[in-house]
């Protein structure tokens, strides 16, 4: 019945008579094994029809006549059949079987055989409604899931092709199913056709858009794939000459196989855990082709806190292609934007080096085609468990053997056996040996022997022999940098960053730190940056660094940083803290690509030499190196490491009573930071602080600055007059400066204020001005928040053309920088114009757009914004339901954190679609609430509301 209705005997076809006679059989064979009355088979088969019973008895005899087996019964006839005489059941069995089968190949076996039972749609030659009706089909979904399960093995095991071939005519068919196009495009990918996974894609955005919905996360980064190449990948390459492990290694891949979520793999430092991972994470790359990531969690690194969850989401969310930008703030949300991005892909990452297994679970893919290898010195009770031990002796004499020349120790396994127990058995302390044995081409084996045996016969050593005696062969100046890198306040250092520390220049310091990694003391992390397995750090830090070493170190962090942020953000430059440290190495950056890339780069570095500095005294490295990086956080929604450096910042300086120009910086970012949190009571304590401070300072600049950052939360406390008079004191000050970046800030500012109070003209005219400096001095993203507020106001005006333009071209400048909140915005504001001329199908579409850019941005004036307009629209096409659910969005965002004029306008809204759902009772409370706030900030819409609802018959009137 999958497909035409045939029968078969003995493999040989039956002719099945007429199509009234068919009829009659489909209806028993849908009712197989159960008696159906002769009165039932003649409803069913002649609806409507008076039958005799005789008709119904003869077309049963004649199927009796052709071989089919038809019981009378007392309840009516029967036809008894096995599961493996009807497709139907065999196919149903078949996918049970799957189901209970732990092999992939076997699954895959059983799956392929009930696809190809399949011969074309259910009874595709039988009028169903002549025999049951909807109710009598076979679920149409079955085959297009059966499809979508045996792709799914079969991509597993890189076996594209029939997965490819399968999925091609299933898509056609229904283009709108995600989950069937992102198989097929991943099955494409496997096969090297970008081209055609990005039609896929093409294809079924279009079949997606018809129904106002957007591809979701899995297509989007398929798509990215097919566009740009080859799938993320951290990785670094594959251990050298990797030997042994083959149990473990074993052990890996069954847990890949049979679907496990994790690995943890644990063992004595210098044992080789990250290596066995790096290696199983390259074997398994087949198996999961849409990325390898690997993120360092520092657990037990020396001198290096542990990597925060939040800092690790953030690096693997970079790493899967998320802009910084859309990286939101918070852990929770980053948590759910990490496993959104996993979902549907078959990603491996390796979590090294833990400190628990609470810092690896938000991390760890929830999605069953992901898997996690996670190492650490400690046993976990996640995953799969890999406890690592010295290698077996033989294993560590191929490992050393391999690692050297062949002829030098031919016939010497006695020796080779010495020296790899003297390593303790352990591949780090080994693979130092033989790089120091395969430097000294002159020596015998058994120097080597003799060397590691100097130190005596201490078993707990016997690991960091290898090492001592390499170091030990170090010219003086080698031996400098290595001790200095023991002391490396962050995960790893740049080779101008290396001259810095050892006091040299950029060309010495490559060769030394070349000429490290040459006898793997040094791990090449990236081109030019190098890091220092743990065990080599600890010994290396044994002797402490010099602090002036370290303060070398920070003042290049120092100085490059105030260029990197100079060449970035050069709106900035004017309110960066002067320093008069310098540094000879320090690099200089010819565009703002350059010095984002650097900021970046370093980012954990800078944060590491924050925290030290904080320990040890430095406190205006300290507080510079916070404020230096505030811009860089605030618009990478990067919080936690915003907040928390310029917290240890002010700890730091506010110890100096007499030190008012670090004191007036950190507290006008905190201000900042707080504000965007919607912390909005500390924001304003912050710069309360701040300003008389920048007043005795004479620094007329950062008094503007600190007036600003008093008057936004003023106004979103809705104090509207007072945040007036900050705002136009600000820009007096700005004028003063000839600041024309923050006089257009001041006047936009204050154009938003008077467009609340009704001011129209004024804010036209104000948003206009501002608009016009920005364009004058090139600042693209203050172009498209002026333009966004001008728009606001013409919308206003009722001029929705012009309106319509300035949101447009608002929108294409924040698309070109990737300002997503801003682009968000404007977004959000065509779709208000579109309503306003009656277009809803576009609106709607303009205000879900709108939704998907603001996903990650976290920015509670703009998801309240967003709620808003979306009710708007809502309530204008008559969604009332859709209207109240947006409205208390707002009303409940609004309320969290404290902004008086959304709290208003959220009441507002939830009123107006109770009292159009008739629902007056309910609506009464929040007319007054809306009416009452209104009336508190000074806003025109209190009066009009007591106006319109004066004119009301209903509950909603005005009391």
């Amino acid at each position: 019945m999958l497909g035409p209705l045939e029968a078969w005997h003995d493999g040989a076809p039956v002719p099945l008579g007429d199509q009234q006679q068919r009829f009659v059989l489909v209806v028993l064979l849908l009712n197989a094994n159960k008696p159906v009355s002769s009165a039932r088979l003649a409803e069913i088969v002649w609806t409507g029809r008076e039958t005799k019973p005789t008709l119904v008895r003869s077309y049963v005899k004649r199927l009796r006549d052709i071989g089919v087996s038809i019981e009378t019964t007392p309840t009516g006839y029967l036809l008894r059949l096995g599961d493996d005489q009807l497709d139907t059941a065999r196919f149903d069995r078949l996918r049970a079987e799957t189901g209970r089968a732990d092999d992939p190949r076997r699954k895959i076996e059983l799956l392929r055989e009930a696809v190809g039972l399949w011969r074309g749609r259910f009874l595709e030659d039988i009028d169903i409604d002549r025999v049951g009706g909807p109710e009598a089909g076979f679920p149409e979904e079955s085959l297009s899931d059966a499809v979508g399960d045996l792709a799914e093995l079969e991509l597993g095991i890189g076996d594209h092709r029939p997965a490819r071939d399968r999925l091609r005519p299933l898509v056609r068919t229904d283009p709108a199913s995600q989950k069937h196009a992102g198989l097929l495009m991943r099955a494409l990918l496997a096969g090297g056709d970008q081209v055609g996974a990005l039609r896929v894609f093409e294809s079924t955005r279009a079949a997606l858009a018809e129904l106002r919905m957007e591809p979701g996360p899995v297509l989007r980064n398929l798509a990215a794939r097919a566009e740009h190449g080859d799938p993320p990948s951290s990785l670094p390459s594959r251990p050298g000459a990797f030997t042994g492990r083959d149990r473990e290694l074993a052990k890996i891949e069954t847990a890949a196989a049979s679907g496990k979520r994790a690995v943890w793999v644990s063992g004595a430092p210098g044992v080789g855990k990250t290596g066995l991972a790096v290696e199983a994470a390259h074997r398994l790359r087949d198996r999961y082709p849409d990325g390898q990531l690997l993120a360092r969690l520092n657990g037990f690194t020396p001198g290096v806190p542990e990597t925060s969850v939040g800092d690790a989401l953030t690096e693997l969310l970079l790493e899967l292609g998320v802009p910084a930008e859309q990286i939101p703030a918070t852990v929770g949300r980053k948590v759910t934007l990490y496993q959104t991005t996993l979902y549907g892909t078959r990603t491996l990452v390796v979590l090294d080096n833990a400190a628990s297994a609470e810092q690896i679970r938000p991390l760890l893919p929830e999605d069953g085609g992901c898997l996690a290898i996670v190492t650490s010195r400690r046993m976990g009770d996640t995953g799969e468990p890999v406890r690592l031990a010295p290698l077996p002796p033989d294993e560590a004499a191929e490992l050393f053997t391999a690692l050297t020349d062949a002829p030098r120790v031919r016939g010497r396994a006695a020796e080779v056996a010495l020296v790899v127990k003297r390593c303790g058995f352990l591949p780090m302390p080994i693979r130092v040996a033989a790089a120091l044995f395969r430097r000294h081409d002159k020596w015998p084996l058994e120097h080597l022997l003799h060397l590691l045996e100097q130190g005596g016969p201490l078993a707990e050593d016997d690991g960091i022999a290898a090492v001592r005696v390499s170091y030990q062969q170090l010219g003086e100046p080698q031996r400098a940098m290595f001790r200095l890198l023991g002391g490396l306040p962050g995960p790893d250092v740049d080779v101008a960053g290396g001259a810095a520390l050892a006091g040299c220049d950029v060309v010495e310091a490559r060769r030394l730190l070349d000429e490290l990694h040459e006898v793997s003391l040094l791990e090449e992390a990236a081109p030019e940056r190098y890091q220092m397995l743990d065990p080599l750090k600890a010994y290396a830090a044994a002797e402490p660094a010099p602090r002036q070493a370290l303060v070398r170190l920070l003042d290049f962090y120092l100085v490059t940083l105030a260029a990197a942020v100079g060449a970035a953000y050069p709106f900035d430059q004017a309110q960066q803290p002067a320093s008069d440290r310098s540094c000879p190495v320090a690099p200089a950056f010819a565009d703002e690509a350059a010095g984002l890339r650097w900021i970046a780069a370093e980012r954990d570095n800078l944060v590491a030499a924050i925290r030290y500095a904080a320990r040890h005294d430095l406190p205006e490295h300290t507080w510079r190196l916070a404020v230096l990086l505030w811009r860089y956080f605030n618009t990478t929604n990067q919080f936690e490491d915003w907040i928390g450096t310029l917290e240890l910042a002010w700890r730091t300086v506010s110890a100096d009573p007499g030190n008012d120009y670090g004191q007036a910086h950190v507290l006008l970012r905190l201000a900042t930071a707080n504000d965007r949190r919607g912390r909005l009571a500390e924001a304003l304590e912050f710069a309360a602080q701040a300003l008389p401070k920048w007043h005795r300072l004479g620094d007329v600049r950062g008094e503007a600055a600190t007036l600003c950052a008093l008057a936004i939360p003023t106004m979103e406390l809705g104090k509207h007059a007072q945040a007036i008079a900050h705002l136009e004191a600000a820009l007096a000050k700005y004028e003063q400066t000839d600041d024309r970046r923050g006089e257009a800030h001041a006047l936009s500012m204050l154009g938003y204020l008077n467009e609340l109070h009704g001011n129209l003209e004024v804010a036209l005219g104000q948003h206009g001005a501002a608009a016009r400096i920005l364009r004058e001095i090139g600042h693209v993203q203050g172009v498209a928040h002026a333009l966004n507020n001008l728009g606001s106001v013409q919308e206003n005006l009722g001029r929705l053309t012009e309106a319509l333009g300035s949101y447009t071209e608002a929108h294409a400048h924040a698309a070109e920088i990737g300002d997503h909140c801003v682009e968000a915005y404007a977004l959000n504001n065509i779709g208000n114009v579109h309503r306003e001329l009656g277009r809803y199908p576009e609106a709607v579409r303009y205000h879900d757009k709108a939704k998907e850019v603001a996903a990650n941005v976290p920015d509670a004036d703009l998801r309240t914004q967003l709620y808003l307009d979306r009710g708007a629209t809502a309530l204008a096409r008559g969604a009332h339901r859709d209207a109240l659910v947006a409205g208390r969005a707002a009303l409940d965002l609004a309320a969290g954190d404290g902004n008086r004029t959304y709290q208003a306008r959220a009441h507002q809204r939830v009123a107006e679609t109770l009292h159009a759902m008739g629902e007056h009772g309910d609506a009464v409370e929040h007319w007054d609430a809306a009416v009452e706030a209104f009336t508190e900030l000074g806003l025109p819409e209190a009066g009009e509301l007591r106006t319109e609802r004066a004119e009301w018959e209903c509950a909603c009137a005005s009391r």
